[in-house]
């Protein structure tokens, strides 16, 4: 069933603090369009600029996820990121008036409150999902970090941590769907190791952090009077540590919520992908490094797919919208120069031609013997042939029209074409066409390898007497 895209019904507005910096917040999470994804606002600075949440603009993640775009920074987004994404919010503006988002209780649980609090709504276009066809992984030897993307009819995640403390020896989260994200996971909060609160103090981190927002997992030989003097940094009154390992300055929610927090911070980092997902996360030892790069990862899988699925296909046993002869009624070019042996489709803004390459090609007497290559000049000059025939079906008359290079950018060869290739020509305007001048994008296959590409500007001129 086709599922609607969607977002807030209202904006939301929530106050804190953040959690390394200690400056204080307010945050904003508004509706938005349709395909805008999620992206924050610096409402602080000149011209309120904005950072994209998507994997490239990931600039640190020693402590958090930190995204910045054009210079501008917004520190601590995966608790906020994975509250959306597990409520199924697909588009959503986030203004935040400094350059961190607030920890709140350490979780995900006042977020999704918040969105809960303006609503949700869907939008009139359809939702888009990564489904997940092969296997994805990733492998950090030096961390003994895995992950995998397999595929599965639905969104679910398996996390597997394991550290030296005793109580997080091997500790497992399971989300077997995504709608079951605010009972089971939200709620679960960040934790740390006493080991390193005292270093963190000491590097000016966690300046907002208390106890109220996290467990504290003991890892090492510690007296009562080292965690009272703890405690005291942290204005607390004297806590003891419980027989799971932890303070018991929070109660568990859950007997595994490290595991169930580090589930949420993997939705959370991985919403970076820009993308809904269906298949199954399997994540050992991860961390926001980690989780990431391999966001970054299947993006590039997104990327090659989307790339792939564009590729036009050419059957030779379906009839030519054009053949030889009706493109020579629309271009002047005539042997040995014309490049284009049939157009396979056209519409008001791509067209996809043909060149079959033999040997018998005039070219391959001087290049080179003995290794016949086709030109890239000429695979250029077949590109924007094509394009031509684009442009001048337009006119009722396109046998008094010319078309003129103006420019060449970005013109990048691939790979080789040899004699017996078939090269299927794509262009596509990159807009409307303007005082006779068009521009467009062309890309060169041979099957599906992409043999040359780039950018063109013409003109279209009639012809003089």
């Amino acid at each position: 069933m086709t599922q609607f895209q969607r977002t807030l019904a209202k904006s939301v507005t929530m106050q804190g603090t953040g959690l390394h910096t200690g400056v204080n917040v307010t945050l904003t999470i508004c509706p938005a369009p349709a395909n805008y994804g999620y992206k924050f606002k610096r409402v602080d600075l000149d011209g309120d600029p904005l950072i994209n949440a998507i994997a490239e603009n990931v600039v640190d993640t020693s402590r958090g996820t930190t995204l910045e775009e054009k210079g501008n920074r917004i520190y601590t987004i995966e608790h906020i990121l994975s509250a959306l994404y597990g409520l199924g919010v697909d588009n959503a503006l986030i203004e935040v008036d400094n350059h961190e988002v607030p920890i709140m209780d350490g979780s995900a649980k006042n977020f999704v409150e918040a969105i809960e609090k303006a609503g949700i709504v869907d939008q009139e276009t359809d939702r888009q999902y990564f489904v997940v066809k092969e296997t994805i992984s990733y492998f950090d030897e030096e961390n003994g970090t895995e992950i995998l993307l397999v595929p599965d009819d639905e969104y679910r995640l398996l996390v597997n941590v394991s550290y030296d403390a005793k109580s997080l020896k091997n500790q497992f989260a399971d989300l077997s769907s995504i709608k079951n994200y605010k009972k089971e996971i939200s709620s679960c909060r960040t934790f740390t190791f006493i080991s390193e609160l005292e270093p963190l103090l000491k590097n000016n981190l966690i300046k907002g952090g208390d106890l109220d927002n996290a467990i504290v997992i003991i890892d090492q030989q510690v007296t009562q009077d080292e965690i009272d003097r703890l405690a005291k940094l942290f204005n607390k009154p004297s806590v003891e540590v419980k027989p799971e390992g932890v303070l018991n300055n929070l109660d568990l929610a859950f007997p595994n919520e490290p595991a169930r927090h580090k589930l949420l911070d993997v939705i959370g980092d991985l919403s970076l992908i820009g993308a809904r997902i269906k298949g199954r996360v399997i994540a050992t030892r991860p961390g926001h490094h980690a989780n990431t790069e391999f966001a970054k990862k299947v993006r590039q899988v997104i990327k090659r797919e989307k790339l792939k699925a564009e590729i036009p296909v050419y059957d030779p046993t379906i009839p030519p919208l054009l053949d030889v002869n009706q493109i020579q009624n629309l271009l002047p070019h005539r042997y040995p120069f014309l490049m284009v042996d049939k157009i396979i489709s056209m519409d008001g803004s791509t067209v996809v031609g043909v060149k079959s390459v033999s040997i018998n090609e005039t070219f391959f007497i001087g290049h080179f013997p003995g290794s016949p290559v086709m030109p890239g000049v000429l695979l250029v000059e077949a590109m924007a042939q094509t394009g031509g025939i684009l442009v001048l079906s337009a006119y009722d008359d396109p046998e008094n029209y010319l078309t003129f290079f103006m420019k060449i950018d970005n013109v990048k060869f691939r790979k080789s074409v040899m004699p017996g290739d078939s090269v299927i020509f794509k262009l596509v305007l990159s807009g409307p066409v303007k005082r006779g001048v068009a521009n467009m994008v062309g890309q060169a296959y041979v099957g599906e390898t992409l043999v040359a590409e780039g950018e063109f500007m013409a003109l279209i001129s009639k012809k003089t007497e």
